[in-house]
């Protein structure tokens, strides 16, 4: 039997959603059609994947299985794509990943200036999708922000930055030089505790542990809509939370919790020296404080000296 790389691609979908609908507009395919799939894939693999109901959606033993097997499956098909193209003739190109708040057009400017010939590209990417755009070759270098999964990966660490606690405008919290983090006992975490182990040894309302999924919004974005709502509050890296500004909710230093690192990323099987002719300058532009790096533009003329570089675009 050769397993649909396509079929196990709707299954990843529907699995990370663990809703039909979301997954097809994900997908950009109509919910009947997706359903239709997933069906021929359990017959093609004699197994249920999924349990369903009105309410809810969830993976069964063999679903839990199947996604952790089909992600690396995956990304190990889109590399050989990628590599597949690039032998192939392709033209040449050279993508960066950044996370929001990480500027990275001082590096990029420099870089497109030193290979006029070379298509320069940036993406933004995510949370969830930060190491995946490096290891399936859409993304040669990344700045990435930790922690992460570094599997597969090599990194340089760059810099360090306060993190600061987001809450709502007028909450008691908000106009505060600094707080510690003691001060929020009793918030809720809109986050993973993994992501600020810190929070564990402070109190929280009596079900912020339990298995409601709502309070861990996956993207930026959410996180700020529940801290805007008075659901709860979150703990961002400064940059960040200057990204994403809002009149609904503020943010400040919180003095006694481990600063954010961020880094450069890139596969162990990426060894073109470009990779290393652009970790040299990502060092040299990102890794000193703000206040000491020159900005690329000084060097240059105007914005026409940096040909190639192709403005940003969005992960979908």
């Amino acid at each position: 039997m050769d397993l649909s790389l396509r079929k196990v691609r709707y299954f990843v979908a529907v699995a990370e959603e663990l809703h039909f609908g979301r997954a097809a507009e994900r997908l950009h395919i109509a919910q009947p059609v997706l359903s239709r799939q997933i069906r021929a894939l359990e017959t093609e693999l004699h197994a249920q994947l999924f349990r369903r109901d009105r309410r809810s959606t969830e993976l069964t033993a063999a679903g839990l299985q199947l996604l952790d097997d089909a992600r690396p499956l995956l990304t190990a098909a889109d590399a050989l794509r990628h590599r597949v193209r690039r032998a192939a003739g392709e033209p040449a190109r050279f993508t960066v990943g950044f996370m929001p708040g990480i500027t990275v057009t001082d590096a990029v400017r420099a870089m497109a200036a030193r290979h006029p010939g070379i298509a320069l590209d940036v993406v933004r990417t995510s949370w969830d999708d930060q190491t995946r755009f490096l290891l399936d070759g859409r993304a040669d270098v990344s700045f990435v922000r930790m922690p992460l999964d570094q599997r597969g990966l090599r990194l340089r660490p760059l810099y360090s930055e306060p993190r600061v606690a987001v809450v709502p405008a007028g909450h008691r919290l908000s106009g505060r030089e600094s707080i510690g983090l003691a001060d929020l006992a009793g918030e809720r975490p809109l986050q993973d505790p993994d992501a600020v182990p810190e929070w564990r040894e402070i109190p929280v309302p009596p079900d912020a542990r339990s298995g409601d999924a709502r309070r861990f919004p996956r993207a930026v974005e959410e996180k700020l809509e529940y801290v805007a709502s008075c659901e709860g509050v979150v703990i961002l890296p400064r940059s960040v939370a200057t990204f994403y500004t809002r009149p609904d909710v503020t943010h400040v230093p919180v003095r006694d919790i481990t600063p954010h690192h961020v880094a450069l990323a890139w596969s162990t099987g990426n060894s073109s020296p470009l990779v290393d002719e652009f970790t040299a300058l990502a060092v040299e532009f990102l890794a000193l404080p703000a206040a000491d790096r020159t900005p690329a533009a000084s060097r240059h003329d105007s914005c026409a000296s940096g040909p190639g570089f192709v403005p940003p675009v969005t992960a979908s």
